[in-house]
């Protein structure tokens, strides 16, 4: 029932940022993964980008061809 799924983590300083970090690595478009967003990022001092960075699982598709 469960196939091999190729995911991986990723960190960013915001979930767009490790959104594209991850298509990057995957060398795929946004169509092509799934994306769980596992910590969003926390603003820091004044609002502040990266306080705490965005944490992301990122799953490929299956195709049923």
């Amino acid at each position: 029932m469960n196939k091999k799924t190729k995911s991986i983590d990723v960190e960013g300083s915001t979930v767009e940022e490790a959104i594209k970090k991850a298509l990057d690595i995957l060398n795929v478009t946004k169509n092509d993964i799934v994306v769980k967003v596992v910590c969003e990022e926390k603003r820091g001092l004044f609002g502040m980008e990266g306080a705490k960075p965005a944490k992301i699982k990122v799953s490929l598709k299956e195709n049923d061809n």
